[in-house]
């Protein structure tokens, strides 16, 4: 081994190995600033090849891997690695189905004839014959094991709620709903925070046979109105309002705007100025505390959710109640929860990470920590403190917040053991001070996939080595191929566009509002071996030693924020501004890596100063979509670059601004 002290050694398991003595020896020195830290990680690996793999700061001690629930399940299974199991998984997805239903104690009124009753691709019919409904797979826990604990912003106080407690609250939501009229398939919209009535409310309805409408609460009330309306929903739970960032956000009064059906108000923040047939949240819930599950197939629709498309509607996903069990998969084998953890992810239920979060973490009997206020803030960081978070699930744009405002002092979350991560591509300095909060015992898991997956296509696991800001492996029983322009397997070290290798329990068969097929099917290449491809969109790089780095979409949607946008639905809003002849928004990653920004590049019909424009297209976009939206940079041209076929050529306009 060669080493240079002014730039580290040239051996790559010697470089891994002498990071690791430095992270031993840091965590009886936590004051040592993270500067420090950064630049003692860049000086070990100055000298590492991109053949040799990632640095990798993170691997696991034997005890994480003697207890991590991936470890069992090979033991179980006879298997030796995880590439073993991962390979398995996908050779035979029946058989990997139906052991991961029993391991997670997935709970079934009626077997199935057959896992995969089906070879076709795109419609396998799993579980075929059987009839369950999977909310009652998130109450196999002792009814006085903590369910819940929830914390509000602007106080330090917490409330926990008991598997039992939960359970009675929830067979009162379903009762009310029954009092109601309500019945089996109607739709009930939920336009609220992740509160304990939000989780009641969310899983009262699928209880009772209905249908979730997951609505964010950050939409405006033109937003909220398509949503209710694509989904039918003949109902709404909201609050009256609530505290987020010091500022009340009255949501019923959104609700009113949208002309929304009858609404069950929970009282908050703010006086709700009831409409008729409007009712409080205590007069809504029925008094019967017990309820007998509606059992169905299980394809019928439990949630409806929205992804943006390419056009002005967003798509409308259903989940089944097969997407419960690839929720609780991922969490179990990839995020590794236990039934002694507390897990907290801020997120929202008209996202699909919010009913994810609920599916993952109650069906593996842990407790689910929620607060109710602004995540960014010291209030949230010590919540997370305070109530024992051991899996804290985040996106980049919120630890860059809490970074920058130095939210998170060294050594504050050493209760975490698993940090994971969603919603848009990260950075490894951002994401390696993120481990350094835990002292470096808790590792990243980057998970990628999407509403219309019900979870993760590609993620880590916590029985192999984390490197920030990559992805280790496929998620279990899912499979995928990353293809370059020419339909080719990219080498290790390119990029191209990733492709899915259905089946999977959690893929979506249907869509509400558009062609299925169309969407997700249509015009893919034939992938190895003649399998059927699945267009999902986003660009990775295969990276050397089996990682993988995303960057970002192949096509014109974009994660702002966490949310999935597309370039058209910005760009509608923008052009009705009386300033803008036409517009094109894209996605940009400065540095090229890290987050989605958006850049728009706009053709004016009159004369104007882009910084002005800029925070009035800001304004509206705040207005019409959502407040999260903002505009990195505005670039004013006298065209648009279009094809011969008058396409907008928003690739180009991203090379020409990736150049500047």
């Amino acid at each position: 081994m060669t080493t240079d002290p002014a730039t580290g050694p040239t051996n790559p398991q010697a470089q891994d190995d002498l990071w690791h003595e430095y992270v031993a020896q840091l965590r009886s020195r936590l004051e040592t600033p993270f500067e420090a830290q950064w630049a003692r990680f860049a000086q070990i690996f100055a000298r590492r090849r991109p053949e040799d793999g990632p640095p990798l700061a993170w691997r696991p001690s034997p005890e994480r891997l003697e207890r991590a629930n991936l470890s069992q399940f090979m033991r179980e299974l006879g298997l030796d690695d995880y590439a073993e199991l991962h390979a398995w998984s996908v050779a035979d997805r029946a058989l990997f189905w139906e052991r991961a239903v029993a391991r997670l104690g997935i709970v079934l009124a009626q077997r199935p004839e057959r896992w995969m009753a089906s070879s076709d691709a795109e419609h396998p019919q799993w579980l075929a014959g059987a009839r369950l409904n999977c909310v009652d797979s998130c109450f196999k826990a002792a009814a006085r094991k903590v369910a819940i604990v929830t914390g509000r912003e602007g106080t330090s106080a917490l409330d926990s709620t008991t598997y039992g407690e939960l359970e009675s609250l929830v067979n009162r939501v379903s009762n009310g709903l029954r009092a109601l009229g309500l019945r089996e398939g109607d739709g009930i919209a939920l336009y609220m925070p992740m509160t304990l009535e939000c989780v009641a409310a969310y899983l009262g309805v699928v209880k009772a046979g209905c249908r979730v409408i997951s609505i964010a609460d950050s939409f405006s009330a033109a937003e909220v109105k398509r949503r209710l309306e694509i989904g039918g929903a003949r109902c709404v739970v909201t609050v009256s309002g609530y505290v987020r960032g010091g500022k009340i956000l009255d949501l019923h009064d959104k609700v009113c705007q949208a002309e929304a059906p009858r609404a069950v108000v929970i009282p908050g923040a703010g006086e709700p100025r009831l409409r008729s047939g409007d009712l409080v949240w205590d007069d809504f819930l029925g008094e019967v505390d017990t309820f007998d599950s509606v059992l169905s197939d299980p394809y019928a629709t439990t949630n409806v959710l929205f992804s943006s498309g390419t056009t002005a509607d967003p798509k409308a996903i259903p989940w089944t109640h097969l997407t419960a069990i690839k929720c609780a998969m991922d969490g179990h084998f990839h995020q590794d929860i236990h039934d002694d953890d507390v897990v907290a992810w801020p997120t929202n239920i008209g996202w699909m990470m919010g009913p994810w979060l609920i599916y993952a973490t109650l069906i593996n009997d842990a407790a689910l920590a929620l607060y109710e206020g602004l995540p960014s803030g010291a209030g949230f960081t010590g919540f997370v403190r305070d109530t024992g978070v051991t899996v804290l699930g985040t996106v980049p744009s919120l630890v860059r917040v809490w970074r920058a405002a130095g939210a998170v002092p060294a050594g504050s979350w050493d209760g975490v053991r698993t940090f994971s991560s969603t919603g848009e591509p990260s950075n490894q300095e951002d994401y390696l001070w993120l481990m350094s909060r835990s002292g470096y015992q808790a590792p990243v898991i980057e998970y990628c996939g999407g509403t219309e997956i019900g979870g993760g296509y590609i993620t880590g696991t916590v029985v192999q080595p984390a490197a920030p800001a990559t992805f280790t492996t496929a998620a279990l029983g899912l499979d995928f191929v990353i293809l370059d322009e020419a339909d080719h397997p990219v080498e290790e070290g390119a990029e191209g566009e990733l492709f899915l290798i259905p089946p999977s329990i959690g893929l979506s068969e249907t869509l509400l509002n558009k062609n299925h097929e169309e969407v997700y099917y249509s015009g893919c290449p034939v992938g190895p071996a003649g399998a059927v491809l699945r267009r999902h969109g986003d660009q990775m790089v295969r990276l050397h030693k089996g990682y993988f780095k995303a960057h970002g979409r192949a096509d014109d949607t974009m994660n702002l924020g966490g949310i999935k946008v597309s370039s058209l639905e910005l760009e509608r809003v923008l052009d009705s501004h009386p300033a803008v002849y036409e517009s094109a928004a894209v996605a940009v990653q400065p540095g090229g890596e890290g987050a989605d920004k958006l850049v728009v590049f706009a053709v004016v019909n009159r004369q104007a100063e882009a910084e002005a424009l800029s925070a009035e297209l800001d304004s509206l976009l705040a207005a019409e979509l959502n407040p999260l939206f903002k505009i990195h940079d505005l670039r004013i041209r006298e065209q648009l670059p279009r094809t011969a076929s008058n396409k907008l050529m928003r690739r180009e306009l991203r090379r020409e601004y990736s150049k500047d």
